[in-house]
Formats: structure tokens, C-alpha cells, sequence
């Protein structure tokens, strides 16, 4: 199973369409599966127009997650933007901050990291080096 974390917490997964691969054919998917490699020029026409894409996370030291989602939101993506994987409840304020909506963690990492260490960063927007400076 797998948990979802938001800012307002742990929830379980709400997502029913299912997801298909990135390199699938694309036809009706309902969400895309984008590993962490995926090239930039792979970020138009059928991924644009998703509702729904999760990001592969391989491991807590591969950022190339945090890139895609920025690229993603500045190319117009307005869809739910999900991190899945090895990221850790320090990652989150930069899951968001990246463009990310939610991320997806198993159980096991759940149960190391639990809710309130991810709540302690829910609150993204004020913590950030920017608005240290402006206060």
C-alpha cells in the first residue's frame, strides 16, 4: 500500500484512472508514470494534457524529480503533479515549492517518518529563504 501526504497530512491514495507508462502508447491513460530520466522534450502534447502525472523518485539523492516538476508547471501543466517514491518528509517544502501537489510514500518509510515530521513542513510558502528576507 502507500500513503499520499499532503499539507494537511496522510491520507490514503484517491486516484482510481490508474496509470500507464510514459513510453506507452497514449490513448485514453488517465495518469502518466514519468520515470526520473525523462528527457526535457518529452514534456509536451500528451503529458501537457494529462490529468494526472506521478514522478518517479529512485532514491532521497536524485533531485532530477524537484527539475521536471518546475519544468513542468512553467510549461503550463495545471494538472495533479504527484512525487512517488524515496522522498523524505525534509523533501517536502521542496516537493512543493517544485510544483508537486502531493507525494506518494510506502508504508514502511510511513512508519520511519511519520505524519507530524511531514506536517512540521506543511507550512511551505512562509519558510522559504525569500520570504526570510522580505520579514
Amino acid at each position: 500500500m502507500s500513503v499520499i501526504v499532503t499539507d494537511t497530512g496522510f491520507a490514503p491514495d484517491d486516484w482510481t484512472g490508474g496509470f500507464a507508462a510514459l513510453d506507452a502508447e497514449q490513448t485514453n491513460a488517465a495518469a502518466l508514470d514519468m520515470p526520473s530520466d525523462t528527457p526535457e522534450s518529452a514534456l509536451s502534447g500528451a503529458v501537457l494534457a494529462a490529468p494526472m502525472l506521478r514522478i518517479a523518485f529512485p532514491s532521497s539523492a536524485d533531485g532530477r524529480g524537484f527539475t521536471l516538476a518546475r519544468l513542468l508547471r512553467l510549461r503550463g501543466y495545471t494538472g495533479r503533479l504527484r512525487a512517488q517514491g524515496h522522498v523524505i518528509a525534509d523533501q517536502y517544502a521542496m516537493a512543493r515549492r517544485s510544483g508537486f501537489d502531493e507525494v506518494e510514500i510506502d508504508d514502511a518509510l510511513a512508519a520511519r517518518q511519520p505524519e507530524d515530521q511531514w506536517l512540521f513542513r506543511a507550512n511551505w510558502q512562509d519558510h522559504d529563504y525569500q520570504n526570510r528576507l522580505r520579514g
